[in-house]
């Protein structure tokens, strides 16, 4: 089974991180914005259980995930399960429409700029974002798919790059635990 494993850290200059990872030889994907429409399920809590369910789109494209419980108390490995939707307005409503009809309640929105890199570290490929999150701040994340049989050197590899980058504060909880915890502070309600 793949298994996500990632880690985010908050930062206070995208630009300079960028630079940095360049020099490390990463490569610079494209921009794009990202919004994410976190369900609630009808008979379970995911808020207790650790799960999520969104509708994500990203220009014309569309797709939903299941993310499950996270696996371990450093990183944020957990099951992901993403499959890809009709393109487009209507795809993007079809799905919305079809969780409506199975009782799933919108919880809220989550909006980002997102900016892909690549580098390959320590001979395994690691993807990396640079999200500024409307309303929570600025990131990156940095993500391996692996193996049951490769989960400890995904994690050793990931730690090794934080390392790398100076990278200290991990933050385990999702933008969407993030954006409920802002807007509660500041006396809205999701």
């Amino acid at each position: 089974m793949p298994l996500e494993v990632e880690q985010k850290f908050p930062v206070s200059d995208l630009a300079a991180l960028e630079a940095r990872l360049v020099a490390l030889g990463a490569t610079v994907g494209e921009d794009h914005e990202q919004v994410d429409r976190y369900y609630r399920h009808p008979m379970r809590d995911f808020a207790r259980t650790d799960e999520a369910l969104r509708l994500r789109r990203v220009g014309d494209h569309n797709y939903i995930t299941y993310k499950g419980p996270k696996l371990d108390r450093t990183t944020k490995t957990r099951r992901e399960i993403e499959i890809s939707l009709p393109a487009g307005e209507s795809g993007a409503a079809q799905a919305a429409e079809l969780l409506t009809a199975l009782s799933f309640e919108p919880v809220l929105e989550v909006r980002k700029q997102r900016r892909h890199l690549s580098l390959t570290w320590k001979d395994l490929p690691v993807e990396i974002a640079l999200d500024r999150v409307a309303e929570v701040g600025q990131f990156v994340e940095l993500e391996l798919i692996a193996e049951d049989s490769s989960l400890q050197l995904a994690q050793e590899t990931i730690a090794a790059l934080s390392a790398e980058l100076g990278l200290i504060a991990s933050e385990r909880r999702s933008y969407l635990e993030m954006l409920i915890a802002a807007r509660s502070a500041g006396g809205l309600r999701a």
